[in-house]
């Protein structure tokens, strides 16, 4: 070595010794050839950690340049990033012409990627298996940049993830074939849940920048959209591994277009997905060869002075890697046993009843018996402890630091221990280990101590208690994630039902776990362990699930929203509402802002029913044509009939070998079709359950099948991913016809009501309608269109349309699309409505035989029952979002006109309506003493109407057009209007007299009264006027912007006006001068409104990208940015356009209108509060002067009246 480099190391060895964990610095180096197994011995032979590193160091020191290089990149790799930068300055210089420097294969570029790519190391001994390895690498080659499965598939323990993780340790190939890196994912035997956690930490990894997106996907189909995006865009050319896949249904996640390496048992895994398809089958065992090799590399002997029981260890051990491991690391610790382990294996001592197609458990059984007994008895207890890990769960070191109650190092001794004698595996990241169990041991630990389970699950949770507080736990602890997602599990199985009922009836929990994760996972454990949840009340765990599923799209948000403030928006009688209720009113002594919803009780849950009788996914429902019966399937391959009216259960068929896609009632309601992943069509008997035909002719997946309704002849459709349609005549066995013409998947069929058109729509973003006689394609609705022009964003968008279904008299489809339910005019192509409601994608609509209700089922595992009408009229009444709100001392008033025309006086605090009048009006008011109220008409009409005597004046002299604004000056005899027609006209309605205000060139976007007679108006013409409205004369004219002047306001102390405009700018005005006191720049949308502070010395302006801006008044300086959050594809948290301001009588508070109602804290710029509405698009906000009532429409038409919590 080097004399500098040499040096370097001398002095920095005190520092190197203090810090560095051997063992994994000692893998890099024994993989770069430069440290041998047997000098890696010597070191794990020293007792403590620092004598471990001295020893390493010592014999660095009596190496060459290139032990002190990797030296160098192992403390790089390892994440010691910092003592490798003390080694920095003494590498040595080495010729590149010698060879050993430039390896083929592992370089520390391979390295890098895989650990960054989460890829599992070699095991502590490793045998290559060249030819299989050679084989995968060649598959791989062959996808060639393309999208594309490489599937490694044989029975469990035969060494195929070993394979795999080698098969990507290739200079060349990850060079040429994979430059964006290899992305290992363990998956499992999952749910629909375990596989969005999966997916979620996936994209986690893929995004550590946070620069497509601040928040986890909520469900699975979001996920594999954020995928394909991830995938594309920031990882192209890269290549995912997953390993131990189980089902087929796991890799609809992942069939987006990207090259995918795969494990599994089952050969047959891929044939649910696209793409071109290469299969490695792994022998079930070594050979001798191989085996003997691994044996000797454990015991350090040549392969050649093995003993003889050697030959017959390894026949015993069923050639399986991960039992000859077990053997080899016992040998390793006690090379005289050799005759002692035989004997053990072939006696069969650990006899087990566990029969299994895949895989013959018993040599592993007595492997592991054999290790587990050989342990030493101070760490047996520890092993034992392990069984209560779940498959597929990597655990870091501090979980198991909390369970043993002991310091990082002292645990990771003991787990290295486990690990050298191969009973458990590592993964590292950097400085942090985490560690797993093979399935295999999972299995044997598990059964092993079936009787100890639950007292081990009670351990873990009650050592959690004692050094955790739940509301403690913070995300950048290593160990955060893993309590948030097991913790519900280990109570569950440590029969604590007790504290499970505590941690999930807990809105501290489902704030914090909700924020890490999304609401998926929460709401698939509500279903999980609903039969322990419900036995302390069912009615609270439906409150619990309900709020987590009507408030799912908000609570996967980015900045998170304020539980507590969603809480309270429950009903009263809700378990929810009332812990919102009690902490609000504890949290509110410390100053913070809570609203109640008081008219809360007047909106009607849309959805009349709501129904969970899977346990997955419901991918159908539909009604029986006497709409009596419900029957619906879905992701857990069962059918099911229930009662409409209540749901209860009629009927649970195990319908198909895999997942059940689409049902259907017969017109005369005697059979039920159904269809599945399974490429199987099934016809049933409607009451006995009975099978009566089975019809296997479609080439991939059916999604949907559908009767004609009339029963005279039956017919039965059905559309598959293959693209085609059939009809099937249940007289004959096969198919009558099929219908060619989508480019993509058919999602979903209909017959017209008169059976003479069948609708069928596709992953092609097309609804096509088929002539049923002739079979031939009668016309095509391009629906994506109307999906694009709405608030989706336009790029990357894939509108998959998943259902449709006519209303009785053919007039009007309903179609539903991502997590929205359409419903459009046929004729006109109209939206007519659509209902949220569903925290999850949609799968199915249907309309109720009398048209009067329709069925919606989610991936939430829900179905609701919703009401046409009600759902149609939004509640029942709808408000237009032009009202006007009056505040008298206890009293708030409400004048709005409804979707019936009718004009309603609403008591704020009582909820009594008051019908006055039918018209069709544009805007109204009431006067300020409550005694009249003033219309203004589509058509130019003004009308008074006196609330004592429903007396009516109407304008002789209306306006040209439609009109905008009226508003009653103070002394209320005077009535104001402005119209679209640009003329203000000004009303004495008790003389008669009337004063027209002419000058604007265009309309008249709104004005405000002034003192003295005098009123202030702004226009689409850029310019403010200020008007004497007795004489009718300008007494001011300012030119203010080059584009529609927008908003003005008027300072409390009179001498100032703001104007904002289009053209991005507000002003500062003097009314006595003609050019601005200050321009406010800065927006970058357009600045909609402006307001002044009640002491005029600050103007607040809020624009289109939801951007607030606090101005000093007198100086023009920007004194606070209350800017939204900006989330992924730019949509801002805010909602939209800010439209409306207000600020509190001190000037300290400022709340504003967007997509939802905002408070803000004026001195600091920062948000208090945020309050959000059903709908969105709020435009005004009627605020009381005490600042402690607030009131405002959304776009739905649904009314808040919103009060203080005190």
């Amino acid at each position: 070595m080097d004399a500098k480099a040499r040096n370097c190391l001398l002095q920095h060895r005190e520092a190197l010794e203090k810090d560095i964990k051997t063992s994994y610095i000692m893998d890099y180096m024994i993989g770069d050839g430069v440290l041998t197994v047997s000098e890696e011995e010597k070191v794990k032979n020293e007792p403590t950690r620092q004598q471990k590193a001295a020893m390493l160091i010592k014999m660095i020191l009596k190496k060459d340049n290139y032990c002190y290089i990797s030296f160098y990149k192992a403390l790089l790799q390892e994440g010691y990033k910092d003592l490798a930068a003390l080694l920095h300055g003494g590498i040595p210089v080495i010729s590149s012409s010698n060879g050993k420097d430039s390896l083929v294969g592992v370089t520390s570029y391979v390295k890098t990627v895989l650990c960054e790519g989460g890829v599992p190391q070699r095991p502590v001994v490793f045998v290559t298996r060249k030819k299989l390895v050679h084989t995968i690498r060649q598959k791989l080659l062959k996808l060639d940049g393309e999208p594309g499965w490489v599937t490694i598939y044989g029975m469990a323990g035969c060494g195929k993830s070993v394979l795999a993780a080698e098969a990507v340790r290739d200079h060349t190939l990850l060079e040429g074939c994979f430059p964006g890196g290899v992305h290992w994912l363990s998956v499992g035997k999952q749910d629909k849940s375990g596989l969005l956690m999966k997916l979620q930490n996936l994209c986690t990894r893929l995004d550590q920048d946070e620069s497509f997106s601040q928040r986890l996907p909520l469900n699975i189909e979001e996920a594999k959209d954020r995928l394909r995006i991830l995938m594309l865009r920031k990882h192209p050319r890269s290549l995912l591994i997953l390993d131990d896949v189980w089902d087929p249904w796991v890799l609809k996640a992942f069939d987006n277009q990207c090259q995918i390496l795969l494990t599994t048992r089952d050969r047959s895994v891929t044939d649910s997905v696209m793409g071109p398809k290469y299969v490695i089958p792994v022998e079930s065992g070594l050979g001798k060869e191989k085996g003997l090799e691994i044996l000797s590399l454990f015991v350090n002997m040549k392969k050649a002075d093995l003993p003889e029981q050697a030959h017959s260890i390894i026949k015993e051990c069923k050639g399986s890697p991960l039992v000859v491991s077990l053997i080899g690391a016992l040998l390793r610790d006690f090379p005289n046993r050799w005759e002692y382990y035989l004997r053990q294996l072939q006696n069969k001592q650990f006899k087990r009843i566990r029969k299994c197609s895949s895989y013959d458990y018993e040599a592993l059984d007595e492997a592991m018996s054999i290790s587990v007994e050989m342990l030493r008895e101070d760490i047996k207890d520890y092993y034992t402890d392990l069984s209560i890990l779940q498959k597929d769960v990597k655990v870091p070191t501090k979980v198991l630091c909390i369970l043993w109650d002991m310091e990082t190092e002292e645990v990771e001794d003991i787990l290295q221990e486990f690990v050298n004698k191969s009973l458990l595996f590592c993964d590292r990241n950097g400085k942090s280990f985490r560690y797993y169990l093979h399935d295999l041991q999972v299995d044997f630990l598990t059964e092993k101590n079936r009787n100890q389970l639950q007292d081990l699950h009670r351990k873990i949770i009650t050592q959690f208690q004692r050094h955790h507080r739940l509301h403690t736990l913070s995300p950048d602890q290593e160990d955060c994630m893993y309590w948030y997602n097991f913790l519900a599990y280990h109570m569950a199985s440590a029969n604590m039902h007790k504290e499970l009922c505590a941690l999930m009836f807990s809105l501290d929990w489902i704030k914090a776990k909700t924020e890490l994760v999304g609401p998926a996972h929460l709401i698939h454990e509500f279903v999980e362990y609903r039969h322990i949840l419900d036995e302390k009340d069912c009615s609270v765990c439906e409150n619990f699930q309900e709020f987590l599923s009507l408030n799912g799209h908000l609570l996967g948000r980015q900045p998170f929203p304020n539980i507590v403030q969603l809480g309270l928006c429950e009903p009263e009688t809700s378990e929810v509402y009332q812990q919102a209720k009690l902490q609000a009113k504890q949290e509110v002594d410390n100053g913070t802002l809570y609203l109640e919803w008081i008219n809360k009780k007047n909106i009607k849950n849309l959805s009349r029913l709501v129904v969970r009788p899977h346990t997955d996914a419901v991918y159908h429902a539909c009604f029986s044509g006497d709409g009596q019966r419900i029957a619906s399937c879905g992701a857990d391959k069962t059918l099911q009939v229930f009662k409409a009216e209540t749901g209860e259960k009629l009927l649970e068929i195990k319908a198909h070998e895999d997942e059940v896609l689409c049902c259907a009632f017969s017109t005369d309601d005697r059979f039920i079709a159904t269809c599945s992943v399974d490429k199987k069509v099934k016809i049933w008997n409607s009451m006995t359950g009975e099978l009566v035909h089975t019809y296997d002719e479609h080439s991939e997946q059916v999604n949907c099948c559908h009767f004609t309704n009339n029963s005279h002849h039956l017919l039965l459709a059905t559309g598959s991913s293959d693209s085609f349609l059939k009809l099937w005549d249940l007289n004959e066995k096969d198919c009558r016809n099929t219908m060619f013409g989508h480019t993509n998947s058919v999602n979903h069929c209909r017959f017209s009501p008169d059976d003479k058109l069948l609708a069928s729509c596709s992953a092609d973003g097309s609804l096509k309608l088929w002539d049923v006689k002739s079979a031939n394609e009668r016309k095509s609705i391009n629906v994506k269109q109307f999906f694009i022009s709405s608030e989706e964003p336009q790029e990357d968008m894939e509108v998959i349309v998943k259902c449709c279904s006519w209303s009785s008299d053919g007039a009007r489809i309903m179609v539903a699309a991502k997590n929205k339910i359409f419903l459009w005019n046929m004729d006109s192509c109209l939206k007519v409505a659509d209902c949220r409601g569903h925290l999850s994608w949609v799968h199915s609509v249907m309309f109720s035989p009398d048209g009067s209700s329709f069925l919606t089922s989610s991936d939430d595992e829900t179905i609701r029952l919703w009401e046409t009408k009600k759902v149609c009229k939004n509640s029942g009444i709808v408000l237009k979002q032009e009202i006007d709100v009056l505040f008298q001392e206890n009293e708030v008033m409400i004048l709005a006109v409804d979707n019936m025309r009718r004009l309603q006086l609403i008591n704020g605090k009582t909820g009594q309506i008051d019908y006055l009048t039918e018209a069709q009006v544009s805007s109204c008011c009431l006067s300020p003493n409550l005694q009249y109220v003033a219309l203004g008409g589509e058509d130019g009409a003004i009308k008074i109407l006196e609330l004592l005597n429903n007396r009516i004046f109407q304008s002789k002299i209306g306006h040209k057009s439609a009109v905008r604004h009226v508003q009653f000056t103070t002394v209320g005899k005077t009535l104001i209007s402005s119209s679209d027609d640009s003329v203000i006209q000004v009303w004495n309605w008790q003389s008669e007299e009337y004063v027209f205000l002419q000058a604007h060139q265009e309309t008249v976007k709104d004005f405000r009264l002034l003192r003295n007679s005098r009123l202030l108006s702004w226009s689409f013409d850029g310019t403010v006027k200020v008007w004497n409205i007795i004489t009718g004369r300008i007494e001011k004219d300012f030119v203010c912007h080059q584009d529609t002047v927008l908003s003005c306001d008027i300072s409390p102390d009179a001498t100032k006006f703001s104007s904002t405009s289009a053209d991005k700018t507000a002003k500062i005005w003097s009314f006595e001068l003609l050019s601005p006191l200050h321009e406010l720049r800065g927006h970058k949308g357009c600045v909609r409104c402006s307001v002044f502070s009640g002491d005029s010395t600050l103007l607040a302006t809020g624009d289109d990208n939801g951007e607030i801006r606090i101005w000093n008044v007198s100086n023009g300086e920007l004194l606070h940015l209350c800017a939204p959050i900006s989330v992924e594809e730019g949509a801002a948290t805010h909602g939209g356009w800010v439209t409306d301001l207000c600020f509190s009588p001190d000037s300290k508070m400022l709340v504003s209108a967007e997509g939802s109602l905002k408070w803000w804290n004026a001195v600091t710029g920062e948000s208090s509060q945020t309050f959000y509405t059903n709908g969105t698009n709020l435009k005004k906000i009627h605020v009381s002067p005490d600042f402690k009532t607030y009131v405002t429409v959304d776009n739905l038409g649904i009314l808040y009246i919103l009060q203080v919590l005190e």
